[in-house]
């Protein structure tokens, strides 16, 4: 593609794209002056779809008529509604419907995970985690390799880039797994890095851990809506993932777990609760844990009914969509916005240049008071992301973003730099 720095260029780019409408799917903030924003940061909340509203009213309304009852009479009952959202959960990361199920928050599910996958013996008890995973991921891993009686100083091996560079490279995680093979349980990494905007190559580090006995997990919080996945195909073990970025459901929403159809057995060590029990005899209330075989035998308590009707309304937009075509325009929109960022000295991107291995997240560095950036930017109706020292996150999300979103960002970083 060959880019160009006008606006004529970025309303051509819209005037062709054939997932343009979508962005009247969605509620935009106001600016100052009263004007939807541009809005660069559903990587950390996604917009709110516009049926979301409509979606959790209708449960509203339900409550309020039926009381109980709605758990088997509401227009859309509740007993099942979690399933309502399997089969596009299924399609957004790539998996079979019994693998996988939406339940909890992120965390809990990564720790459910682990209690289940990560099962460590006095010779084989690492776990390999990228240096600079998100915080709560760095704390749940400690706290299990604490849980079992390891020093995380010993346990946990981090990953580094090389001196100089930003992003791992994949050869090196291969080959630090190859390094670790007879001490290595599970290999736990981000989909993508929640900093860096690096996409892993899950495939290839899928297999590398097969190869050596060990687990592989992975952290979708910023892949799930995001990447093309086929978590099934690529036989990774098991995957967690929030809601509320890339499937725009909702500050705090339900989040989502993916467990390999191999590992569909009752037998595996688990923390249970009962919405993880038999279906057919849920209701006997026995003493005995009998799980339902799949992800969904790993819920422990019935699912927060308006959360998941906020996450249909934005299943329904992804299934109209697709993720192919999805993504198909997100490398556009990002290649498009790193061509506009390479033409400002001020900027060093620090977002892979490869699309393999990126999503549409770019992060980048401004040569000075990057925090001065944002501000400037939120008064000219920008919204971007800033992270802690010097990191500013900026995400084209495809499903509501304009090529003229993408260039307004470009001009307003221009501006910046030269005043």
């Amino acid at each position: 593609m060959n880019y160009e720095n006008t606006l004529e260029f970025a309303r051509q780019m819209d005037g062709r794209d054939l997932l343009k409408e979508f962005r009247n799917e969605f509620c935009f903030p106001l600016d100052a002056q009263g004007k939807p924003v541009r809005y660069f940061a559903g990587n950390s909340l996604g917009l709110q779809p516009k049926r979301a509203q409509e979606y959790v009213v209708q449960e509203l309304a339900d409550w309020a008529r039926l009381g109980v009852e709605g758990h088997f009479h509401a227009k859309n009952p509740w007993l099942p509604y979690h399933e309502t959202v399997t089969e596009g959960l299924a399609r957004i990361v790539g998996a079979q419907p019994i693998e996988v199920v939406a339940m909890n928050s992120l965390t809990v599910n990564l720790h459910l995970m682990m209690v289940s996958f990560y099962q460590p013996t006095r010779e084989r008890y690492k776990i390999l985690i990228e240096a600079g995973a998100f915080p709560s991921d760095q704390y749940a891993v400690a706290s299990q390799v604490r849980f079992h009686g390891f020093d995380p100083k010993d346990a946990i091996v981090e990953l580094k880039p090389r001196p100089g560079e930003s992003a791992l490279r994949t050869e090196d995680i291969v080959a630090r797994i190859q390094a670790e093979k007879t001490s290595l349980a599970l290999v736990l990494l981000g989909g993508v890095n929640y900093l860096t905007g690096q996409a892993f190559e899950i495939a290839e580090i899928t297999k590398a851990a097969h190869q050596v006995g060990a687990m592989a997990g992975f952290d979708l919080a910023h892949g799930a809506g995001n990447l093309l996945l086929k978590l099934h195909d690529w036989k990774v073990d098991f995957a967690v993932w929030c809601s509320y970025k890339y499937l725009n459901s909702g500050p705090g929403a339900i989040a989502g777990c993916f467990v390999h159809e191999r590992h569909a057995r009752a037998d595996l060590p688990r923390f249970a609760g009962w919405w993880g029990h038999d279906k057919k005899t849920r209701f006997l209330m026995g003493p005995d844990f009998q799980a339902i075989p799949g992800a969904e035998g790993w819920q422990l308590s019935n699912p927060p009914i308006f959360q998941l009707a906020a996450l249909r309304a934005s299943l329904e937009l992804f299934d109209r969509a697709t993720m192919p075509e999805l993504k198909k325009k997100s490398e556009l929109l990002t290649g498009y916005l790193e061509f506009l960022l390479k033409q400002i000295p001020a900027v060093s991107i620090i977002t892979s240049a490869f699309a393999g291995q990126r999503g549409c997240q770019l992060s980048f560095k401004w040569r000075d008071d990057a925090k001065g950036l944002i501000r400037d930017l939120t008064k000219q109706g920008i919204v971007c992301d800033f992270r802690e020292p010097d990191v500013i996150r900026a995400a084209p999300v495809p499903l509501y973003t304009s090529f003229e979103d993408v260039h307004a960002l470009g001009e307003g970083l221009m501006r910046y730099a030269g005043a």
